[in-house]
């Protein structure tokens, strides 16, 4: 279970996992997502930096994700996951710290005992801890998902997500390694529903971006942002790409379009990528999160990487809109099995990390013997997703 950076509901994902060798085998048995309240996401929306907040809103919050997750988790018990013995949750991220290249915390709300009391199993939570206590970025921690999905690949192969931040995991080229490439739908997201006085959430089907025309002088001054010039490992959120970080450039260009604004916010999101990819040599692209679902920004990407296969995670069998909802479940996967579920070379960690902390349910959970052999490639088996 994964509330991701764009804060709009619970993505859920059974899963059957199985080590046989150095082979995990992951058979998908069911998706679900379930938005958020509105009151809900306007708390949040209300919490995140840079406004101010408090410890009792942050509490409070705590609470109702915690609440709302294990509501979710509950009916999802009663269809695909039935049968379920372990749930997995990353939360809902707050704030990500980190000063330059370094991370020193990362925030995820979403009580997991509530979660426990609501499903009656044991919760694994609190995902990201333990890798940025041994040095590292806590993300993306899709990379180890992806590097055993692509173990297989020929050349040089991307997986890159787009949700509220993009993130790319590069194979094929010494060991992999993954960072955020930048905004993936934050800027287009806060664009949308500032513009339209909240009556949009977010650009449907890209038709504001299609409608608009790229502002050249917005464009240049986002990508004058100094974290595109970082090397990797690094790692960014919705604490740098949001609402007031784009009226600030829009103080300094002058008035533009609200179509236009869109179509250049949109088009910083597929140049970033395209620089990402393009600088790796990357030979084909293949495409997860909700950035698959906006055919304008999919169309900018294209053209940015005019010579390079782009396809969707969905040909490898995992549904584009709940990957990260799959790579939680491997996660606590190996955690139960006493695997580490961080990828040092991805992260920027000293060493590999078994990830979470286990929160009892009603039902006690007694973990199997650790695992002796870590997995080396995943794959995807015949399952109804």
């Amino acid at each position: 279970m994964i509330s991701g950076t764009s804060m709009d509901g619970i993505d859920v994902a059974a899963a059957d996992l199985s080590l046989i060798g150095d082979e995990l085998h992951l058979r998908p048995l069911g998706t679900s997502s379930v938005p958020y309240p509105a009151d809900l996401r306007e708390q949040l929306e209300g919490a995140m930096p840079p406004a101010a907040t408090t410890a009792e809103v942050i509490c409070r919050l705590d609470t109702r994700i915690g609440q709302v997750f294990g509501e979710a988790a509950a009916s999802f018990l009663h269809g695909p996951g039935s049968g379920a013995e372990l749930v997995v949750s990353h939360g809902q991220t707050l704030y990500h710290w980190v000063d330059e290249d370094r991370a020193f915390g990362s925030l995820q709300i979403g009580q997991p005992a509530w979660i426990a009391a609501a499903a009656g199993l044991p919760v694994i939570a609190d995902l990201r801890a333990a890798d940025i206590a041994a040095g590292g970025q806590g993300a993306p921690l899709a990379s180890l998902f992806d590097a055993l999905l692509l173990a297989d690949a020929d050349g040089v192969r991307a997986a890159l997500n787009i949700g509220g931040i993009a993130n790319v995991t590069v194979v094929g080229r010494g060991e992999p390694f993954a960072y955020d490439t930048g905004p993936g739908n934050a800027l287009i997201d806060a664009a949308v529903r500032h513009l339209t006085r909240g009556e949009q959430s977010y650009d449907e089907s890209g038709e504001l971006a299609a409608r608009g025309e790229i502002h050249q002088p917005l464009l240049e001054r986002l990508l004058e942002d100094p974290y595109y010039r970082l090397s990797p490992p690094k790692t960014t959120g919705k604490e740098r790409f949001h609402l007031p970080y784009l009226q600030a450039a829009l103080v300094e260009v002058g008035p533009v379009r609200a179509e236009d604004v869109v179509a250049t916010v949109t088009a910083v999101t597929a140049r970033t990528i395209g620089d990402a990819c393009r600088s790796h040599g990357v030979d084909d692209v293949v495409v997860a999160g909700g950035g698959v679902l906006n055919p304008t920004l999919m169309t900018m990407i294209e053209e940015e990487l005019a010579d390079t296969t782009i396809r969707t995670i969905d040909e490898l069998g995992v549904p584009a809109g709940f990957k990260e909802a799959y790579f939680i479940a491997m996660i606590g996967f190996l955690t139960a099995n006493g695997l580490p579920g961080n990828l040092p070379s991805a992260t920027g960690a000293r060493r590999p990390a078994v990830l979470g902390a286990l929160h009892q349910g009603p039902r006690l959970f007694e973990p199997p013997p650790p695992a002796r052999t870590a997995p080396t490639r995943l794959r995807v088996v015949d399952g109804s997703a």
